[in-house]
Parts: C-alpha cells; sequence; structure tokens
C-alpha cells in the first residue's frame, strides 16, 4: 500500500537492448493526448524535452497487484513521478522545456495521478500504443495487460539524443536525468 517506499527485495531489470535503436531517432509526427487533453505533436517540440515512460500507476484505495514486486523494473511507478515532480525547477533551470510522463494506462486514471501526486507537468496518453509501436518501445504483459517498460528519453529538437534503460532504482531517475544533462551542458 506504501507507493513511495520501495522495497529492499526488487528484482534488477537487466539491459536486454531493446532501447539500443533509439539514441538519433526522430520523434515521428503524431499527436498523442495528454492529461489536459489536449493534443501534442511531440515532434514539434523545440528545445529540450523529457518523456519518462512507466508500465502503470497503482493508487493507494486499489487491490494489491499480486506478482508485480517480481517482475524486475515494473514497481516504483509513483516515486519516480515524485522524483520528476520535485526536480522540475531544477530540469528547468538547465534547459528542459517539456517534460512528460507517459503510459499506456487509463486517461482517467492519469488524470487521477497528476492530481493526487500533484504533478506541475502533463501525462501522455499511449492507450493504442501508437507512439510505443512507431518507437519500437519495449513492452510486457501483466494479468493480460500490455505495459510500457520503465525508460526515459532525452530529446533536443525532435531527436533522440539519451536513452536510460533499463531505469533502476526508478527513484533516482530524475537525478540521473539531472547529472547528464549537467555533464553534457545542454
Amino acid at each position: 500500500k506504501d507507493l513511495l517506499t520501495l522495497p529492499d527485495n526488487l528484482h534488477v531489470p537487466k539491459d536486454d537492448g531493446a532501447c539500443d535503436h533509439l539514441e538519433g531517432t526522430e520523434l515521428p509526427e503524431l499527436n498523442i493526448q495528454n492529461t489536459n487533453e489536449d493534443e501534442v505533436n511531440l515532434a514539434h517540440a523545440k528545445g529540450i524535452m523529457v518523456i519518462y515512460f512507466y508500465p502503470m500507476m497503482g493508487s493507494p484505495d486499489s487491490t494489491p497487484m499480486i506478482g508485480w514486486n517480481d517482475i524486475p523494473g515494473a514497481r516504483g511507478c509513483t516515486p519516480q513521478s515524485c522524483g520528476f515532480r520535485d526536480h522540475v525547477s531544477e530540469l528547468q533551470d538547465l534547459g528542459v522545456t517539456n517534460l512528460f510522463g507517459a503510459s499506456s494506462q487509463d486517461i482517467k486514471e492519469q488524470k487521477e495521478t497528476v492530481e493526487r501526486l500533484h504533478l506541475p507537468f502533463e501525462l501522455l496518453n499511449d492507450s493504442g500504443f501508437e507512439l510505443t509501436n512507431l518507437l519500437k518501445l519495449p513492452t510486457f504483459e501483466y494479468k493480460g495487460k500490455r505495459l510500457i517498460k520503465r525508460l526515459t528519453l532525452i530529446i533536443k529538437n525532435g531527436i533522440i539524443v539519451k536513452v536510460f534503460y533499463p531505469v533502476f532504482p526508478p527513484n533516482e531517475n530524475a537525478v540521473r536525468v539531472i547529472e547528464w544533462l549537467r555533464k553534457e551542458q545542454f
């Protein structure tokens, strides 16, 4: 039930090479809905954009997800999102003009997440897997549902310049992105 704390015994995901093709890739022309119900064409975004993909956000009142902690890389969507929330000012100071979380989760659940976690950025809804399929992002199955594996993209003027995959621990993802941006001095 404590979605903010990661258990000590989580399985660490291994790099299976599923994101090796992404660096240097141009974002596709695609309108994708965000939690503000706006259509966003990510290919048109100028400047530095960060998109972190997560499998599925839990909520305190939902039933326990049996076996979720046993899937390498699955647990930690709330700590990852809160990390980006807590470091949004630093990311903006480093030139990030657009920050999004993204998942295939239902838009109503995503809106609840933005509200509950007080996220100062929108989540992207890829429930139809259009962006996932076009970019060939890695996915997995949980109880008959297809979900996107946890990864983070740094994009400059529509081109993916850095991929964090696998992301572990997820609560440190925002800090790793900040460290990389400082080193690269975008």
